[in-house]
């Protein structure tokens, strides 16, 4: 599908190819993932450094980035909707490095959060534009094969994070991560100026009228579909969290891989990377609601599966059988990110941007509170994590019941909800 609003955009000279376009949005959305994972094998020294003797501590160093995400996210919606696409991600992408510089000079565990807290607020820039950006190109199953492709290329890069964090501490520091993030942002924001017009025309900006915002916010947010698959996204997302959070120690700690800990990441991950793969090649054919329900019934299959054998075991099966239960727990996440997100956005039209906003907002206040509560739980054993896997894509399918009832509900041919006037 052509990018359907190229005539109206201010620089029509500039026309770049679908691999450039996912290339370059897949680059930058992936500051998101890269910023979480890149800091996993730096946790020890971190710890040491700052002199952090409780492990579940150590884990805020992941949520205080999603926290910060939390409000970033109800800032750059609206703002994306006012002032356009481009300069909201270039925006972010400033507070982002602000943030960058924080963590590189922390001294203390609250100054490290503190500057992860500005990292967050600051990439909730170009995660959000960026969405809004491809939402004013693509619509529906066309939006979602696009999604897939630029979340393989956002999962594939987080695959290696760990590679690379592990060699930024052969060489160097754990601040010098950071440093690394800084060098990716820059040359995503160069890339964006110079190659990607607005797609976001003058004529079609909602200046931030707060009663305005106010009045569209409370309409999505009435919204139970949108309000579902909300919901669906955060408690897919608390999961990835939860591992997040635990994967260091599970590997390093319970399983004794040593340095090998980011090739066994990278095996969970790679799940995930050929899910979006496969999904921007079948979605068009089989459609996002179908997908999402095989998704969550694998997902829900293969972590009943970790929960028990993490039982029978004492919280820690063989290496080989918790790897052959993770992968396809990480292939089902593949799925259902890209289809979930889909499915919420489609019916929001110009609303996309605040859409958008409230959606990762809502869902990942959601994520982080149920993984730091979860997470709360670990013990140095694979169970807790497979309990959380357990009791979060079961609330998921409750309420993809739900949401296919409303859909069921709705008169025939109802695409795009707009409030009234």
């Amino acid at each position: 599908m052509k990018r359907r609003f190229a005539s109206r955009l201010p620089s029509p000279s500039i026309s770049l190819s679908e691999k450039e376009f996912i290339g370059l949005f897949a680059c930058m959305m992936s500051l998101t993932a890269l910023s979480m994972d890149a800091v996993l094998p730096a946790f020890r020294d971190m710890a040491e450094q700052l002199a952090v003797t409780d492990y579940t501590h150590i884990q805020w160093v992941v949520s205080a980035l999603i926290a910060g995400m939390v409000f970033g996210e109800l800032l750059f919606g609206p703002l994306s909707d006012a002032v356009g696409r481009k300069k909201s991600i270039l925006t972010g992408v400033v507070l982002y490095l602000v943030g960058c510089l924080v963590a590189m000079s922390a001294n203390t565990l609250e100054e490290l959060l503190l500057g992860r807290f500005i990292q967050g607020f600051g990439v909730a820039g170009p995660k959000i534009a960026s969405r809004a950006l491809i939402r004013d190109l693509y619509k529906g199953a066309a939006m979602a094969r696009i999604m897939s492709y630029v979340m393989l290329i956002f999962i594939l890069v987080p695959m290696l994070a760990p590679a690379f964090g592990q060699l930024v501490l052969l060489l160097g520091d754990w601040r010098w991560i950071f440093g690394a993030l800084m060098l990716q942002a820059t040359i995503a924001s160069i890339w964006l100026i110079l190659r990607q017009p607005e797609t976001l025309a003058k004529e079609q900006r909602q200046p931030m009228v707060l009663s305005r915002l106010w009045r569209d916010a409370q309409f999505i947010v009435k919204q139970q579909e949108v309000m579902c698959l909300t919901g669906m996204a955060g408690l897919v997302f608390a999961g990835l969290m939860l591992y997040l959070g635990v994967s260091q120690s599970i590997f390093q700690d319970v399983y004794q891989t040593g340095e090998a800990f980011p090739l066994y990441f990278a095996m969970m991950a790679g799940g995930a990377g050929l899910a979006s793969f496969t999904n921007g090649r079948i979605v068009m054919r089989f459609g996002m609601q179908r997908l999402i329900w095989f998704a969550l019934t694998l997902k829900c299959s293969a972590a009943l599966a970790m929960m028990g054998v993490s039982l029978v075991w004492q919280g820690q099966p063989p290496l080989w059988l918790f790897l052959s239960l993770g992968i396809p727990i990480f292939f089902s996440m593949g799925l259902l990110f890209g289809n979930i997100n889909a499915m919420a956005m489609e019916p929001l039209g110009r609303m996309a941007g605040l859409g958008a906003s409230l959606i990762s907002s809502l869902s990942s206040l959601l994520a982080v509170v149920l993984s730091v509560l979860v997470g709360r739980f670990y013990d140095f054993s694979v169970t807790p994590l497979a309990v959380g896997y357990v009791i979060f894509t079961g609330l998921a399918i409750v309420l993809m019941w739900r949401v296919c009832r409303l859909q069921q509900e709705k008169p025939h041919g109802t695409q795009e909800t707009t409030p009234s006037q």
